[in-house]
């Protein structure tokens, strides 16, 4: 049952951090984090190469490590699919964030809810797994009818536990994608 709540645990926080990659109508450094950079022929993170941080609300600053991978890093955030414009002075790029529109609000909406949806399946494929494992416990004679009835009662807690945490977290997610 640890090993359980532990993976199911690590599978809601993967989904939040899924969700923080999402756009919203203000400047956020985890914006960035899936972005990742060709250095020196090896798929770099973003992270590791710079800092990220966010001067105000509307604009995004890096910092590279490396002057010299400037070009690269630009490269990067111009294939990435976040449509998000690069500006640099030498020294820092800079990405400002414009305004979200209404029909862009109701997108990312929709893929909030995609990335929830996925979180919930993993979950849900957990339970599946440990409730299989249960019930061969139970036909192997190692757990009684009520001792596995109990478990599988358990492992159903901890299931809807850990979904309502994804729904709770994509619920903060659409109110900050859609408040202007």
């Amino acid at each position: 049952m640890n090993d359980l709540e532990t993976s199911m645990n690590k599978s809601v926080e993967a989904t939040q951090r899924t969700l923080n990659t999402i756009r919203t109508g203000r400047a956020n450094p985890s914006l960035l984090d899936k972005i990742t950079v060709d250095y020196y022929g090896a798929e770099t993170s973003l992270k590791s190469m710079a800092t990220v941080f966010a001067p105000d609300s509307q604009t995004i600053a890096i910092q590279p490590f490396d002057i010299k991978s400037m070009g690269l890093i630009e490269k990067a955030i111009a294939i990435s699919d976040l449509g998000l414009t690069t500006s640099n002075d030498g020294k820092i790029i800079r990405i400002n964030i414009p305004p979200l529109t209404q029909d862009r609000r109701k997108d990312l909406c929709k893929l909030a809810a995609k990335y929830a949806e996925e979180g919930k399946v993993a979950l849900r494929n957990l339970r599946r797994d440990a409730i299989d494992k249960i019930k061969k416990n139970e036909k192997d004679g190692s757990l009684s009818e009520d001792q596995s009835r109990d478990q599988q009662k358990a492992v159903q807690n901890l299931t809807d536990i850990s979904i309502s945490q994804i729904e709770k977290n994509l619920s903060q997610k659409e109110i900050e994608i859609i408040k202007v």
